[in-house]
């Protein structure tokens, strides 16, 4: 397991094989969805009209996620000085549905769709190593997340981000797959000095495993027009991993800008 997905694993709380038999009954899930079952019963289909639109929808998201990955780093490549893994799925905490325990600090867990009130138009994942997995579980990696908005939903997420960081500095408590972990802390750190705003929050969390054992994470998110760049950090290790590294910040905003996403 690549030091990514070992992370993600960590952050959920259980073991791989059980992680597996989550995946596994989620995606069965998703294959008896509603629609379907409707429409066998003998329920209508979509109108033309709303299904005219859906199509016209769905061309319009394909074309904002064709530009955001314009402008996202190349999978399997390198970006600055550090690994890209190949794998571009999204990562467990959204599509396992991780939630907040209090609303308004739900943008500290997730911003997928469905998460929080604005959904993204489009958005696509990348996942970065930081470190070299051969040397020790010391391994720091980060999940890169461009998303794009409606008119204004940009804004309001980085305005939701604010609030959360304000109201949730005490901590909350994270839901997770079988498991809840416990936020101790929200602390404001430095923010990169792109895009039209930018936050930063250094994040300390109880291990799901043995709460005497306080993980660190830190979230950047940078916000230019309607789209946001959020950068997730996370660590197999117990020591502050530190913050997002510049570096690495520098490098996606200067592929996003030559991409004019």
């Amino acid at each position: 397991m690549d030091g990514t997905a070992a992370a993600v694993r960590r952050r959920i709380g259980l073991p791989a094989a059980a992680l597996a038999l989550v995946l596994a009954a989620t995606a069965c899930g998703g294959d008896g969805g509603g629609g379907g079952g409707s429409r066998e019963a003998g329920g209508a289909g979509p109108s033309p009209s709303s299904a005219a639109e859906k199509a016209d929808g769905s061309a319009a998201n394909e074309a904002g996620r064709e530009r955001l990955e314009a402008a996202a780093f190349e999978a399997g490549g390198t970006a600055a000085s550090y690994q890209v893994s190949p794998d571009t799925e999204e990562p467990l905490w959204d599509l396992m549905e991780y939630r907040a325990d209090r609303a308004e600090c739900q943008p500290l867990v997730s911003l997928a769709a469905g998460a929080v009130d604005d959904d993204p138009v489009a958005e696509v994942h990348r996942d970065v190593e930081l470190d070299d997995l051969g040397e020790g579980p010391t391994g720091r990696s980060v999940a890169v997340q461009l998303r794009s908005y409606g008119p204004g939903g940009a804004a309001r997420v980085l305005s939701a981000l604010r609030r959360a960081g304000t109201e949730c500095a005490g901590g909350f408590t994270e839901e997770r797959v079988l498991a809840k972990a416990v936020y101790r802390s929200v602390e404001p750190v430095g923010a990169p000095e792109v895009g039209d705003e930018a936050v930063a929050y250094r994040l300390r969390i109880g291990d799901v495993k043995d709460e005497e054992l306080v993980l660190t994470e830190y979230l950047t998110v940078v916000r230019s027009g309607s789209t946001t760049l959020s950068f997730r950090l996370e660590a197999l290790s117990l020591d502050d991993p530190g913050p997002v590294p510049d570096d690495l910040v520098l490098a996606q905003w200067k592929a996003f800008e030559e991409a004019g996403a």
